[in-house]
């Protein structure tokens, strides 16, 4: 497909935006670059407000937009549950309770973390490398993913062909957006992601909201109907999918069976249970963590997390339903045309093509370049932070000036885009990355991360091996499933198979060796407070410390929990419902989110605490 015939007013607004961003990285560069700690967490002044704005931002991507808007042509309202494969509700458990957790211990980095939880032992120090080989394996595959996306974006969106072989012409843009946005992540550090992701969000919100209310417009019930199966604007599901599109797609068929989701309610049951455990297991060492530890406290994390689901889900989604609508009325016919070669990655540029009008073309298009740098971004600056202040730091160079730390921070996101880049070259779609990345990658961090908050006797040891077979599993099994089987797991049914040799690792590297010093445990202890099992560290830090009482809350938490995964389901079907005219389920999920805010204003937000009992934030430097 040639790019949009863009105008010049379409351009020049896109240059304006791409010189805007450049700049504001380079204008604040000087006060990233005055410290390390500057440089990765903005030296913990920036606002949670801007921070939520910020991690929306990141989320908003390029790649993750053309997949979802794919999902909702093929799989219609029942798509809303397929982002559970993330989990997207993990932000519910991060806004409850564990970002509160996190934010207390006030480190820099998941891979400082460790060490916070298991002190500096030699077992602490296999577990604190691991952790850093697993971030720098996800920020490479996240950057490989917006490589992917941005190459096929651009090819798609933008006027001019760099090479007549399609593939090298993504390839091409792939370059040089990638190269644009390094330059301003590294010299601005993490004060310049998320001042330009605060422009970008603004950038995209008001594309988005265009976009849904020219769908609006253009398209009315009855012609959605003519062009979708039975149940298509049904949120509701049973267990097996039924969703036939062999009289107006039979292209679908093939995708959807290539997808695995035919049997929808056993994919809802996986995702369900995948999920609950890796949310329980907090976030992988990746930007959302980054940008939990660069809030001024604990509240102001909890707040930052619940924030993203407020202004990220509804313009988001009006955005993807919009172009889904319109692609599925007026593009259906030279869809089905391609047969059985269908790109369902490119219903987003064909509705763009016909449909937004100039000047509105191209903020859409800077706001599609802006979603795509905010996540790459976002990516590219968590992973120095792991590779410079916890290897060389830690291990190399602990004394030298801080200068030298931010130059060393700019070689190491150089080559982790060099090296993301390198392995985007050789990926043949968007789906089969992000299968890999949330149900492979991930599943392998689960079991260690899951017990390191909950259950006391888990040591360094358990997390170091239950990491390694985690991340060797998640690696090798397709491979190896793929010789042994005919017809091979995909990456979530082997979920469970990861999930256990994970779980095997921890337990028995946890049982065969010590327990962790017990003045490590107390010190974790007494400054988080997590649930959980915990019941014999309680009764030491009591005797030095009678005012501390053991976290209680649970029950309460875990019940906010169901009531907040509600409550963002509502507010990302809303919008779907509204752009589509579907207007008495608008209104049900309406009253669902005002019933849920009400609910979770008096049962979790009046609640909070930063600091839990018998601990004060001085006490970090006394203990």
């Amino acid at each position: 497909m040639e790019g949009l015939a863009l105008q010049s007013i379409d351009i020049a607004i896109i240059v304006l935006y791409i010189l805007a961003t450049i700049g504001i990285g380079f204008y604040i560069s000087k006060k990233a670059s005055s410290s390390i700690e500057n440089y990765f967490l903005g030296g913990n002044e920036i606002r949670w407000q801007f921070l939520g704005l910020s991690n929306a931002s990141g989320m908003f991507d390029i790649s993750g937009t053309m997949w979802m808007v794919a999902l909702l042509f093929i799989y219609g309202l029942k798509s809303v549950w397929i982002p559970w494969l993330w989990p997207v509700f993990n932000q519910i458990f991060m806004m409850i309770f564990l970002s509160i957790w996190l934010r207390r211990s006030g480190v820099m980095t998941g891979a400082e973390w460790i060490r916070f939880r298991f002190g500096d032992g030699f077992g602490s120090q296999l577990s604190h490398v691991i952790v850093v080989i697993f971030a720098v394996i996800v920020v490479i595959a996240n950057v490989a993913y917006g490589f992917l996306g941005i190459g096929k974006f651009a090819a798609a969106f933008l006027p001019f062909q760099l090479s007549p072989d399609a593939y090298w012409n993504e390839m091409y843009w792939a370059v040089i957006f990638t190269a644009i946005t390094t330059a301003y992540v590294i010299k601005g550090g993490m004060y310049s992601v998320v001042f330009t992701e605060v422009l970008q969000y603004v950038i995209m919100t008001i594309a988005s909201i265009a976009v849904g209310i020219i769908a609006m417009q253009q398209i009315s019930p009855d012609m959605l109907a003519a062009v979708v199966p039975s149940g298509w604007g049904e949120i509701s599901f049973s267990w097996n999918l039924d969703l036939n599109w062999d009289n107006l797609m039979p292209a679908v068929r093939q995708r959807i069976s290539e997808d695995g989701y035919e049997i929808f309610g056993l994919f809802f049951t996986l995702v369900l249970l995948k999920g609950i455990l890796q949310s329980l297991a907090g976030p992988a060492p990746t930007y959302d963590m980054q940008r939990v530890l660069s809030t001024r406290t604990p509240k102001e994390a909890a707040k930052m997390s619940g924030f993203v689901n407020v202004v990220l889900l509804f313009p988001r989604y009006m955005l993807i339903t919009g172009l889904t609508i319109l692609a599925l009325v007026f593009f259906s016919d030279e869809m089905n045309q391609m047969g059985a070669d269908v790109d369902f990655e490119q219903i987003l540029p064909f509705a763009l093509a016909n449909f937004v009008p100039v000047g509105l073309l191209g903020l859409l298009v800077a706001g599609l370049l802006a979603a795509f740098m905010s996540t790459f971004a976002a990516a590219v600056n968590a992973a120095p932070a792991y590779l410079v202040n916890d290897i060389y730091k830690r291990y190399i160079n602990d004394s030298a000036p801080q200068k030298t730390y931010v130059n060393m921070s700019y070689l190491c996101s150089f080559l982790v885009v060099l090296i993301g880049s390198i392995f985007g070259l050789f990926l043949d779609d968007l789906n089969s990355i992000i299968g890999w990345i949330v149900s492979g990658l991930y599943g392998g961090y689960t079991a260690a991360n899951l017990l390191k908050w909950y259950w006391w006797r888990f040591n360094s040891y358990g997390y170091f091996w239950g990491m390694v077979a985690g991340i060797v599993a998640a690696l090798a099994l397709p491979w190896v499933l793929d010789l042994l089987m005919e017809n091979p797991l995909n990456a979530l049914e082997a979920f469970p198979i990861n999930l256990a040799l994970s779980l095997l690792g921890c337990v028995l590297g946890s049982l065969l060796t010590e327990p962790d010093p017990l003045p490590v445990l107390k010190k974790f202890y007494l400054q988080t407070r997590p649930w959980g099992f915990w019941k014999p560290v309680a009764v030491a830090c009591r005797e030095d410390h009678p005012d501390v009482r053991p976290n209680a809350d649970a029950g309460r938490d875990m019940l906010n929990v169901a009531v907040g995964i509600v409550w963002q389901t509502a507010i990302t079907a809303a919008p779907i419902f509204m752009v589509i005219k579907s207007w008495t389920n608008f209104f049900i999920a309406l009253v669902v989110i005002a019933v849920c805010t009400v609910f979770l204003k008096v049962n979790w937000y009046d609640k909070m605490e930063d600091w839990p009992s018998g601990f004060s934030p001085d006490q970090r430097t006394t203990e």
